[in-house]
């Protein structure tokens, strides 16, 4: 509770500062983020005073809402941002990335506050984690380390599909303590390996094929990503010289991660070592990204980035070389931003597995 009392009470601060006199949250990721609430409906309005604030949602969720969020007032509705906007009054603040047009036209229809956008105040918090969340992310990383390292000393991967492959390591995820994976598991065999987003198929995992696994583990809310790229059976001269050279833009970019650096500048960093080998048109997606309780957030690591990095933020650092009708290598950490230099949270080798 002391922990949500005080990001509500950090919240307050940027309503002042826009001349707010209150917030009407609505994405449940902000609405976790600021209460603790778990369900799939609720919406809340943060005021100036504390005891003012008012937390609502439906009646699924009464009972939980008394043990997750027992320190703000919370109000039973189905409509729950409408039920708030009806006891909102002033220069009210609303996500408004997340409130349609119509949704928009029914708050001002039940309220007599002025309704502003006020998009990413939220977000803006959510940017530098704090030592609670950092441990999430820890053990986030840490059941993604442990299935990956179980699914390799498990071997056998030659001749089993890629679909296979990635729902065995989403079990194993859970074995380790994982709530549920990240994301859908990204697994890519062979020519697969080049597209970066391959969706995991049919496709049998072959003698000499690179393997790409991109998958990561969700615990307490909070998402772990990591990209490995292993050989199957032996590992060609051109294999290894893609590796070392993602291996070596990867370095890089975990290199320039230091509080106060420009985000574009770490993509920089990293793209520009791909470049110096020629290979500049073959990373074709921006360095990294925030990862918190969304697996992609804020801020973007990339060309056209903007902000620079703080002490406290989660970024991954993935950068890719891909080699069309070949294959491609990506490798992802997902580090926290330190005074003494990055904290990795993947802990899995960098070296060029050949299983």
């Amino acid at each position: 509770m002391a922990t949500h009392a005080h990001r509500r009470a950090a919240l307050r601060q940027l309503l002042a500062a826009r001349e707010l006199d209150a917030l009407l949250v609505t994405d449940l990721v902000n609405i976790r983020y600021l209460t603790g609430f778990t369900g799939s409906n609720a919406a809340l309005l943060v005021t100036h005073a504390e005891e003012s604030s008012l937390f609502c949602t439906d009646g699924r969720y009464i009972e939980q809402a008394a043990v997750e969020v027992p320190d703000l007032t919370t109000l039973d509705g189905r409509a729950s941002a409408q039920v708030l906007a009806e006891r909102a009054a002033g220069a009210v603040g609303f996500e408004s990335r997340h409130v349609t047009v119509d949704g928009l036209d029914e708050l001002q229809g039940r309220s007599r506050a002025r309704f502003t956008r006020a998009p990413d105040l939220v977000e803006r918090l959510r940017l530098v984690k704090d030592e609670r969340e950092v441990e999430a992310l820890r053990m986030a990383c840490a059941a993604a380390d442990r299935a990956l390292a179980d699914l390799v000393e498990r071997g056998g991967l030659v001749g089993r599909t890629e679909q296979e492959v990635a729902l065995d390591l989403e079990r194993r995820m859970l074995d380790h303590g994982a709530e549920e994976r990240s994301f859908p598991s990204i697994v890519a065999a062979g020519a697969n390996s080049a597209v970066p987003h391959h969706r995991p198929g049919a496709a049998v995992l072959r003698t000499g094929d690179f393997l790409k696994l991109d998958f990561g583990a969700t615990v307490d809310g909070y998402h772990s990503d990591m990209t490995r790229t292993l050989v199957l059976g032996k590992a060609a001269d051109w294999q290894r010289e893609v590796y070392d050279l993602v291996a070596r833009s990867q370095q890089a970019g975990v290199d320039a991660l230091a509080p106060g650096v420009a985000a574009r500048d770490v993509d920089r960093a990293a793209r520009a070592v791909v470049e110096a080998a020629g290979e500049g048109e073959r990373f074709v997606h921006g360095l990294g990204h925030g990862v918190g309780l969304q697996v992609h957030e804020a801020p973007s690591l990339a060309k056209t980035a903007e902000g620079t990095l703080s002490v406290g933020m989660a970024v991954t650092v993935e950068p890719g070389v891909y080699h069309s009708g070949r294959g491609g290598v990506r490798i992802e950490d997902t580090l926290v931003v330190r005074d003494t230099g990055p904290e990795l949270l993947t802990l899995t080798t960098k070296q060029l597995m050949v299983v």
